[in-house]
């Protein structure tokens, strides 16, 4: 193969595999912040994939320039991600320690520090040549040469890499379910992907004088190898802090990756892979450009919904007959609207069939007591009749004794609609008399029988369905609280599973129990009273307040406040400093609504909802301060007159 050619495939290769990992970082990164956006975790690994994504779009807008005036701009843009990756790392491991109940003070400061190194680092590139210079333009290889202290960084690189890896075997080692260890295993192996990511970078800045070839089969056999680990990445970290079941975790995530990132990378794809001409087949570029694109997108759809029957089994082959099921309920399963509309039918097809103008179905054993469920013709009609319904003389006849029989009654026939047993009234089917007596036809009267038990059994579906829907209803709390137990990976020096399930924490209500608290933080018997008593934060504070209960959890509650507050000097209209200053003006201050709406610069509807956003970050504190373990608490603080 001419050398000419092969380099210019493997470039095409690599812009095509580096446009893949920017979307494929990317859409992780999104499904990060709003599916465990609440886990330390999952908010250090959206660290770590912003980092990749400037690199990687960088990258591929370096694919794309003609010179090396358009390139600079971006080779500086890619080292925002190259600077940061170093603290992201740190970052990474940090929360993974204290994931498993080990946290460290001076950790955490190494990773604020490594975060301000990076900083120095990214204005160095941008502004001075100490760390990298004087760049040189090739198609497909642009990049800054090493700098004289650029060693410096390679040496802090590397140090961060490996320190990271060594904190996460160590985290692995905490580890005493098989299920946290094998997902443990999972994060080492895939560690270095983002650091893989910046090496090519590094390795080009180091050795200029490579030549293209080698160097795009270096980077189409690291992106390969990245985009393979990230997403391995993405699946570990996505446990963490997930209170649903595995099962459902896995199938959102696969999920969203087919229908996403996988769409979105051929279509890419498909517009790199286009040849530069103005027409194609004979036909205009941009409309071979946009057929294409549709095709791909519609077809891609079909093949996922083809293929989510099997997905769903191997996500949970060995509870597949059960997923099935509960697949097969959610199609089956009549909600309100269902009904009505299933009532509907059935009731028109009556009325046609008899040649009847008016009818209605009254529902007598609906939730919410009996109701009027659908009716045909006019309102009037339809209310003057069940006004003028004589009750007693309907449960006297019961529909007669062979088949369906209507009851005759002011100018209306009704039919009692029963279940299959034939011993509870589930409605009431009444229509327009279409004469005097007792008139149907046998045809008729088999049409009529049919669709009058379609109508019962549409009723005690829906009423089987609402004792269903109740007796769930009782038990959702107990699934709740087993979805937590089960969610609680045991690390060595956690609490007991015994306290994690019997802890207030678990409780659905628990953000209304911290409101509650909150609202009498000064002495009340929502305070006095409190579940959170029972919190073993609480219980270890009681040393540090004389023993009592209350100004422990007032102890415990100043801290979770305290933890919202931001580094710096304190500003009242700062959106930074929202939170914590609704919570120290209006509980630990006790001001008036109005007065802090007015010291916030905020409306009173406003602050209303504010407030009830700093009170479920309260709740998430306690809860990691439950859950994770707290540091030594400080004697609750004293007011001279407490309310």
């Amino acid at each position: 193969m001419n050398p000419i050619n092969s380099t210019h495939i493997l470039a095409g290769l690599n812009q095509i595999l580096s446009s893949a990992i920017t979307i494929l970082a990317f859409s992780l990164l999104v499904y990060m912040l709003i599916h465990n956006l609440r886990s330390s975790v999952g908010r250090s690994f959206a660290a770590l994939l912003a980092c990749m994504c400037f690199a990687y779009a960088g990258d591929v807008a370096l694919f794309r320039v003609d010179n090396l005036a358009a390139a600079i701009p971006w080779l500086k843009f890619q080292w925002i991600g190259i600077a940061f990756l170093p603290a992201a790392y740190l970052h990474f491991a940090d929360a993974l320690l204290r994931t498993t109940n080990a946290p460290s003070m001076r950790r955490r400061f190494a990773v604020w520090m490594a975060y301000l190194f990076g900083l120095l680092v990214f204005l160095l590139a941008l502004q001075t040549e100490f760390l990298v210079h004087n760049p040189f333009y090739s198609p497909g290889v642009t990049q800054f040469r090493a700098g004289p202290f650029f060693w410096v960084f390679t040496t802090y690189f590397y140090t961060t890499l490996f320190w990271g890896a060594y904190k996460i075997y160590s985290a692995r080692a905490r580890c005493l379910t098989s299920g946290a260890r094998r997902r443990m295993t999972y994060l080492a192996i895939s560690f270095f992907a983002p650091a893989l990511g910046v090496y090519p970078y590094m390795l080009i800045a180091n050795s200029p004088s490579l030549s293209s070839s080698i160097i795009f089969v270096i980077l189409l056999l690291v992106n390969i190898g990245i985009a393979l680990m990230i997403t391995v990445m993405a699946y570990s970290v996505a446990f963490f802090g997930a209170v649903p079941p595995d099962r459902a975790v896995k199938h959102d995530l696969i999920h969203f990756l087919l229908r996403g990132p996988l769409v979105a990378i051929m279509v890419v794809s498909i517009i790199q892979a286009l040849p530069e001409r103005d027409r194609i087949l004979g036909l205009p570029r941009d409309f071979i450009f946009a057929a294409s694109i549709v095709t791909a997108i519609v077809i891609s759809q079909y093949l996922i919904n083809l293929a989510k029957p099997v997905i769903d089994s191997l996500i949970s082959y060995r509870d597949r007959v059960e997923i099935a099921w509960i697949s097969e309920l959610d199609r089956r399963l009549l909600t309100t609207t269902d009904l009505q509309q299933a009532l509907e039918n059935v009731l028109t097809a009556l009325c046609e069939t008899l040649r009847v103008r008016h009818g209605f179905i009254y529902n007598l054993v609906a939730r919410q007591g009996p109701r009027l469920e659908t009716r045909v013709g006019s309102a009037e009609v339809v209310e003057k009749a069940l006004a003028g319904i004589d009750v007693a003389d309907l449960i006297q006849h019961k529909n007669g004794s062979n088949g369906y029989h209507f009851i005759i009654q002011n100018d209306f026939w009704y039919i009692i609609l029963q279940n299959k047993a034939r011993d509870r009234s589930l409605g009431l089917l009444g229509l327009e008399a279409r004469a005097p007596a007792y008139d149907l036809t046998p045809a008729e009267e088999d049409s009529a029988a049919f669709l009058i038990q379609q109508a019962e059994l549409a009723l005690e579906d829906r009423r089987l369905q609402q004792e269903v829907f109740m007796a769930l209803k009782n038990i959702i709390p107990e699934i709740e609280r087993i979805q937590r137990l089960r969610s609680a990976v045991r690390y060595a020096g956690s609490p007991s599973l015994v306290s994690l399930t019997e802890s207030p924490v678990l409780e659905t209500d628990f953000p209304q129990l911290v409101r509650d608290a909150l609202s009498h933080y000064w002495g009340g018997p929502k305070l006095t009273g409190s579940p959170l008593l029972d919190l073993r934060v609480v219980q270890e504070a009681l040393a540090e307040n004389d023993g009592s209960p209350v100004r422990a959890l007032r102890a415990v509650l100043t801290q979770a406040i305290e933890r919202q507050r931001p580094d710096g000097e304190r500003r009242m209209t700062a959106t930074e400093w929202l939170i914590y200053n609704i919570l120290d003006l209006k509980f630990v201050q006790g001001m008036r609504v109005r007065d802090i709406a007015q010291r916030l610069a905020m409306s009173e509807a406003d602050l209303y909802r504010k407030q009830k956003l700093a009170i479920e970050e309260v709740a998430r504190t306690l809860s990691e301060m439950e859950t994770q373990g707290a540091p030594r608490m400080a004697a609750a603080p004293v007011q001279s007159e407490e309310k």
